[in-house]
């Protein structure tokens, strides 16, 4: 079995087909195991109204496409126990707060955060936690 940490950008890829959705699905294999922090709903749910409000979806679809991630087992960890690692790796790399709360689970985890965001997987990929950040495109 398999833990992996799984950031918006992949998530997104489960709602909405586009690049990198066919990877991304390989996670939705049982023999994997999928975290977060708990901000991965809310993250889901802009996203979501982003497009109605663009017009892309219409409100029933909207509706739909949010209980399509409640089907999956994802297991949502407290945020309260990755702010500070997260803010201190962030401080120091000039990144988004918010990707280093999954960079953050995935260290505390062992585990490998995946991520379809190339800009985050390029800023990381030379530093010391290049080995807890997985492509979407790697998932085996």
């Amino acid at each position: 079995m398999s833990l992996y940490v799984v950031d918006a950008s992949v998530a997104a890829k489960w709602l909405f087909p586009e690049e990198h959705s066919i990877a991304a699905e390989r996670l939705l294999d049982p023999s994997h195991t999928l975290c977060a922090p708990a901000l991965l709903p809310l993250e889901m749910d802009n996203l979501i109204l982003k497009r109605l409000r663009r017009g892309m979806i219409r409100p029933a679809e909207a509706t739909q496409i949010r209980s399509v991630l409640e089907e999956h087992t994802i297991h949502l960890v407290p945020l309260e126990s990755l702010r500070d690692g997260a803010y201190r790796i962030a401080a120091r790399s000039g990144a988004s707060l918010y990707d280093f709360l999954y960079l953050t689970l995935a260290v505390l985890m062992d585990a490998r955060m995946v991520t379809a965001d190339s800009r985050f997987m390029r800023a990381i990929a030379p530093g010391r936690f290049a080995r807890h950040v997985l492509w979407v495109e790697d998932i085996p």
